[in-house]
């Protein structure tokens, strides 16, 4: 049997877990087998970058975290697994989306979004959605459309007072 000291330690775990998912915006289960120790790091450096962190717990104690957050992730806890923490929403996904992209060992399997499971499909959605700075100038480009539109439109107005005085 299990002593005190351990289940303790157990608990301790299963909370810091649970409190790391409530706390992200965006949390990624992958699995990590075949990756080299560098290419980890890297991963992890790129994550750091982006106010995220990778963990790997024993999946035992992280269905009994998810168990408390009521989320079934029930065939994805099998093998080895890492679980990336994001306190931004998009940014890590696209990190690691990426990553896995040129690294065919990393193996994204589900997420939870903003605190709904969300599948690969979805995973992949928001990694192709532009960054904030090029959401921005694409709008700053489309305004600027209506602009240049008031522009030729006033001055041709202009144009044409000017001919008929």
């Amino acid at each position: 049997m299990a002593s005190q000291k351990v289940l303790n330690e157990k608990k301790e775990i299963v909370a810091e877990i649970t409190d790391k998912i409530k706390n992200s915006e965006s949390v990624i289960l992958f699995q990590y087998q075949g990756l080299t120790v560098s290419d980890l790091s890297d991963l992890r450096i790129k994550l750091r970058e982006t106010n995220a962190e990778v963990k790997v717990y024993k999946n035992t104690l992280l269905k009994r975290a998810l168990d408390d957050l009521k989320l079934n992730l029930e065939g994805f806890l099998e093998g080895p697994n890492a679980i990336l923490f994001g306190k931004n929403l998009l940014e890590p996904i696209k990190v690691i989306a990426d990553f896995a992209r040129n690294n065919d060992k990393l193996d994204i399997r589900v997420g939870i979004i903003s605190g709904d499971i969300a599948t690969i499909d979805t995973i992949r959605e928001y990694a192709n959605i532009p960054s904030r700075e090029g959401l921005l100038t694409m709008l700053a480009g489309g305004m600027m459309q209506y602009v240049r539109d008031l522009a030729i439109g006033l001055n041709l107005y202009v144009e044409q007072l000017e001919e008929n005085n």
